[in-house]
């Protein structure tokens, strides 16, 4: 599991995070997202446009506004891939999690590149 803390408030960090339009702006690996909603809801299926021309599917499975909390599935090259994220508040600001369910070499490479998003995204 990642754990990235930072100085901004744990409900500003949240609505960044369930907004795929918002996306892109705090994770420089996402150019684009196409989702028909706004919001992330369970159901609710999109793509991610990455570098290279890179097209990862997703699906969100749930998601538990009061907790802070939500969980998706990304699919590439045939390979699903489990990510759960979370929001907490902490004194100064908050932090956020995220927990990888995927092979351990897909975990190794994408863990530095999730952990620099995840800084801007609670540094702001």
């Amino acid at each position: 599991m990642l754990t990235v803390r930072g100085t901004r408030a744990a409900q500003e960090v949240w609505e960044d995070y369930v907004r795929p339009a918002r996306w892109s702006s705090w994770a420089p690996q996402i150019l684009g997202v196409d989702a028909p909603a706004g919001i992330v809801a369970p159901g609710l299926r999109g793509v991610v446009h990455g570098p290279l021309g890179l097209r990862v599917r997703f699906v969100v499975t749930t998601v538990d506004p009061p907790g802070r909390r939500w969980r998706w599935i990304a699919s590439v090259a045939g390979l699903d891939v489990g990510m759960e994220h979370a929001v907490v508040a902490v004194p100064g600001g908050c932090l956020t999690t995220l927990t990888i369910e995927a092979p351990a070499t897909v975990r190794v490479l994408y863990a530095p590149v999730a952990a620099a998003a995840l800084r801007r995204l609670v540094r702001g």
